[in-house]
C-alpha cells in the first residue's frame, strides 16, 4: 500500500526460507521492484530457535536451518541472475526453475547470524551483514571475521549494526532516563527475562546476555553504550544514551552530511536534510520542491529529528 504513495522509502522485508519456496520467493521479489520502482531489501531470518520453529512447523535443527537458507539463497540467486536452476539439495529441491521477469535492481540481501555456519552463509550471499549492538572492539572483530570469509569467495560485504536510542538535550538528562528506565523494572521480571533467553539457541543473544550478566550494576560496557535493554528483552540488547551530540558521535552515521549540518548549526537546521535530498539543507534558503513535505524553508528540525534522519544516510 505504502509503494504507491512514497517515491525514496524502501522496504526491508522479513522472511524465513524455511516456510517459502526459494523460485515463489524470487518471483514475489522481482513483482515488487517492478512495482515499487526497485525499493526491496530483503531481510534473511534463518530462525534462531528450535522452540519457535517447530510452533511453525519446523523440525530442523539450528545447523540445518543455515544449510537450507544457503540451498535457498543459492536458487534464488542463480534464479535472479537469469539461469535456469535444477537444484537437488539436502533440503530443497528444483527442477526447471526460471523467472520470466528478472528483477531490476536485484534486491540487496540483508542477514544476520553470529554462530560459524551463520559466517558461513552471510560470506557466501549476503549484502550485508547485520548484527547488534556490541562494545567496539567486539564489532570490529565480528566485521573482521565476516569480510576475512567473503573475501575467501570473492566477495566484499556491508554491515548494518542495530541500536536503540536514548537521547536527551543533555548527557545528565538521558543517563536519568536510563536509570529511571531500569528502577521501574521488577527484579523478578528480569530474571524470570533471563532464565529464558538463558535457553536460547542463538550466539547472538549469549554474546548479547554476556554483556551484563543478569546484573543491573556495569551497564555502561563502552562510551555511552548501555546494555540494560537486554535485562529484560530479547535480540537488540544495548542502547546508545546520551546528549544529541554524543549518540550523532558514537553513532556510525557520525559522518552523515545531516549530522555534520546539525552539529555546525549549534543543534537546529532547516527543512528536512539528507533524507529528502534537500539541495538547500542547512542555511540555505531553497525550500523542498518535492511532494510529501510541505515547502518550508524556514522550518526548523529538532536535533533528535536530525539524529533519526541521519540514520537513514
Amino acid at each position: 500500500m505504502l509503494v504507491a504513495h512514497t517515491r525514496r522509502l524502501k522496504f526491508l522485508v522479513a522472511f524465513r526460507p524455511g516456510f517459502l519456496s526459494p523460485t515463489l520467493a524470487a518471483q514475489q521479489a522481482a513483482t515488487y521492484q517492478r512495482h515499487s520502482g526497485g525499493r526491496l531489501l530483503l531481510n534473511v531470518v534463518t530462525g534462531g530457535e528450535s522452540r519457535e520453529q517447530r510452533a511453525y512447523g519446523d523440525f530442523l535443527d539450528k545447523d540445518a536451518r543455515y544449510r537450507r537458507t544457503a540451498e535457498f539463497l543459492h536458487v534464488v540467486r542463480a534464479l535472479w541472475r537469469g539461469e535456469t536452476v535444477d537444484h537437488h539439495g539436502e533440503h530443497l529441491r528444483v527442477e526447471g526453475a526460471v523467472l520470466d521477469r528478472l528483477p531490476d535492481p536485484v534486491p540487496p540481501v540483508y542477514f544476520g547470524g553470529s554462530s560459524p555456519v551463520a559466517g558461513d552463509v552471510a560470506a557466501h550471499y549476503a549484502d550485508v551483514y547485520l548484527t547488534w549492538g556490541e562494545p567496539p572492539a567486539q564489532v570490529a572483530e565480528k566485521i573482521a571475521w565476516i569480510r576475512g570469509l567473503a573475501a575467501e569467495h570473492g566477495r566484499t560485504v556491508r554491515f548494518g549494526i542495530r541500536l536503540h536510542v536514548i537521547t536527551r538535550d543533555t548527557s545528565a538528562a538521558a543517563w536519568a532516563h536510563a536509570q529511571s528506565l531500569l528502577t521501574a523494572i521488577d527484579p523478578a521480571v528480569i530474571a524470570t527475562v533471563q532464565a529464558g533467553l538463558a535457553a536460547s539457541e542463538s550466539e547472538g543473544q549469549r554474546r548479547m546476555r554476556a554483556l551484563h550478566n543478569g546484573t543491573t550494576t556495569d551497564l555502561e560496557i563502552a562510551p555511552n553504550l548501555w546494555a540494560g535493554v537486554g535485562l529484560v528483552r530479547g535480540g537488540a540488547g544495548t542502547a546508545l544514551v546520551g546528549s544529541h551530540e554524543e549518540v550523532a558521535d558514537a553513532s556510525p552515521s557520525s559522518s552523515c552530511p545531516a549530522t555534520r549540518t546539525w552539529k555546525r548549526h549549534g543543534g537546529w537546521v532547516r527543512a528536512c536534510c539528507r533524507s529528502c535530498d534537500v539541495a538547500g539543507c542547512g542555511p540555505h534558503p531553497a525550500p523542498p520542491k518535492h511532494s510529501g513535505h510541505a515547502p518550508s524553508s524556514t522550518r526548523q528540525c529538532a536535533p533528535r529529528e536530525v539524529v533519526a534522519r541521519a540514520k537513514e544516510c
